[in-house]
């Protein structure tokens, strides 16, 4: 009888010790795992706006790199999809960019404002924000403007899942946002 009890005690202690040595890891992989449902074909929206690029904004998150284009307006229709190569806008030579991978985007933005200025006018064409450091950007580079669109080149490491959406704000403002998971 006293080795009945001691085998089922052992069997009920192993029981219990090893429940949680199944159950943490995989609550823990859960936890810290990079899950999206992106995939890498093109995205589009056709909201019409009379807006004007802003600004252009770069962070890095734990499971995807992210660009912010802040417009003055409601939210823009927007495109982006994979290419060989970005090409300019209008002048049709290619935009060099880094990286093995090519994002055109093509945002819904007015070149010039209201009162018949550039709108936007960044400092540097060709890195338009500093992602040096970043694990899947490499560039992000203008690329031009045509009626009514702005055309932006984002190089990056490799082929990636992507997805792109708009926000209100700040103000009467909107942001078009692009985030490049870091893997598939």
């Amino acid at each position: 009888m006293k080795l009945f009890h001691s085998i089922r005690t052992t069997i009920a202690v192993l029981a219990v010790v090893s429940v949680p040595a199944v159950a943490v890891p995989a609550t823990a992989s859960a936890a810290t795992g990079c899950q999206t449902a992106w995939g890498s074909l093109p995205e589009a929206s056709n909201n019409v706006s009379t807006a004007t690029l802003a600004t252009v904004r770069a962070g890095r998150h734990a499971c995807f790199d992210r660009i912010v284009f802040d417009v003055t307006s409601t939210p823009t229709a927007y495109s982006a999809r994979y290419v060989p190569d970005v090409f300019r806008a209008g002048a049709g030579h290619p935009v060099p960019l880094r990286g093995g991978a090519k994002l055109e985007l093509m945002l819904g933005v007015r070149a010039m404002d209201d009162a018949g200025h550039w709108a936007f006018q960044p400092p540097n064409e060709v890195e338009l924000a500093n992602v040096s450091g970043y694990r899947t950007l490499r560039q992000i580079s203008y690329a031009g403007d045509t009626e009514g669109a702005a055309w932006i080149g984002i190089g990056l490491r490799a082929r990636l899942p992507f997805r792109v959406f708009t926000l209100d704000g700040p103000g009467s403002g909107s942001r078009v946002v692009v985030d490049i998971a870091h893997r598939w």
